[in-house]
């Protein structure tokens, strides 16, 4: 794999060789209607997704929703066309091979090398640079490190729905209290109608395994509780989640407002629980729930990163120290300088563009802090 050496956020961005991956939820239009481009064959998929789902939310009476349920119009269409998966399992049991250690983290990096339209670029260098920001930082032992990638040069496991699923199990199973756990994800989210009351925008948010288009998405109801719930007093996860429609994908109960510098409630209309059992769940997303991801070699020139990782990484790298507020602001402003070099200050091209628009992170928390005097610690 070729590489170049990175430069920091601060550096000069040369946005005329820059090439952009641009759509990282590009299979299904959101509700706000499409602001992307249409890539072959993309635009009746997302019809057929549309139709499928709006026949969907008027058939169903009795309020039960499952993103299998939800693909399973996608396996007529696509059969034939699936790569068969290796049957690798992942047991999802307690981490002894940690020894002792109270850190523990799940990196999964998905390309979908398989799909050459959903195809992402920039997923297995996204998980590298966690992977180093969590050995170099934060001393995170690299056999407490569970990666789950699909990328041809990595030599881990598969990110398919199951090993994802018990490897999330993995990950908060027998945590006590002084344990650090950490959840990332790059690649493919998109959503689907919320059908339990349970969501604010009346969305689900999920992320796409690598064989979702026949097993289905993970939806953010069932992350919630399988590495939320188990949080007992004392155990702090930090979820950093790079893929379209992100937000709020661990439906935790208070989101941050940076602008108004004020926490905003997300409890679920239905009183569902998306609370933990006493432990501290922060989530940092690549962007709200009806907004969209980047890869983008606008940092490297040559390789492609997500850009939210790339942010996020180098700035903790530079400032150690750093605040969640701090870091928020600091992310906030190297975007919005990226996206006023790369593009024309016209609101007509803007609006043409608006999907190549690199988003602000987005923070969320089961509890409500103090950001800005509260150093950023994974």
């Amino acid at each position: 794999m070729e590489t170049t050496t990175p430069i920091t956020c601060s550096d000069s961005y040369d946005h005329q060789n820059t090439q952009e991956s641009c759509i990282r939820g590009h299979i299904i239009a959101c509700s706000g209607g499409a602001d992307h481009k249409d890539k072959g064959g993309e635009r009746g998929l997302r019809k057929k997704v549309k139709r499928f789902f709006h026949s969907k939310a008027s058939s169903n009476s009795s309020g039960v929703n499952s993103s299998s349920v939800a693909m399973a119009s996608f396996e007529t269409s696509y059969r034939g066309k699936l790569t068969s998966w290796p049957s690798v399992v992942i047991p999802a049991a307690p981490a002894a091979a940690c020894g002792g250690s109270n850190k523990r983290a799940l990196l999964c990096g998905v390309t979908y090398s398989h799909e050459h339209r959903y195809k992402l670029k920039g997923t297995a260098n996204d998980v590298s640079n966690m992977k180093n920001l969590l050995t170099n930082i934060f001393g995170y032992p690299a056999e407490c490190i569970r990666i789950l990638s699909d990328d041809p040069f990595a030599q881990d496991l598969i990110p398919t729905k199951k090993n994802i699923e018990n490897s999330l199990k993995w990950l908060v199973e027998g945590c006590k209290w002084g344990d650090s756990l950490v959840f990332y994800f790059s690649g493919h989210g998109l959503r689907q109608p919320d059908f339990q009351n349970d969501e604010i925008d009346g969305y689900d948010e999920t992320i796409c395994p690598v064989d979702f288009l026949k097993e289905g998405m993970i939806l953010d109801n069932d992350i919630n509780k399988t590495i939320v719930w188990p949080l007992k007093a004392g155990v702090r996860l930090h979820a950093i989640v790079d893929a379209c429609h992100s937000g709020t994908i661990l439906d935790l109960e208070h989101v941050y407002n940076r602008k108004q510098r004020t926490w905003i409630n997300n409890l679920p209309p239905s009183g569902a629980r998306k609370s933990t059992s006493g432990g501290l769940a922060i989530s940092i997303s690549a962007c709200e729930d009806d907004k969209m991801a980047a890869d983008t070699t606008v940092f490297t020139k040559k390789i492609m990163n997500g850009a939210m990782t790339y942010i996020l990484t180098e700035t903790v790298k530079e400032n150690p120290q750093i605040t969640y507020g701090d870091l928020l602001d600091t992310m906030a402003n190297h975007i919005e300088n990226i996206n006023s070099e790369r593009w024309i200050k016209s609101r007509i091209i803007r609006k043409v563009l608006r999907h190549k628009t690199i988003q602000e992170p987005m923070l969320s928390s089961s509890t409500k802090f103090a950001v800005y005097d509260t150093k950023f610690i994974l």
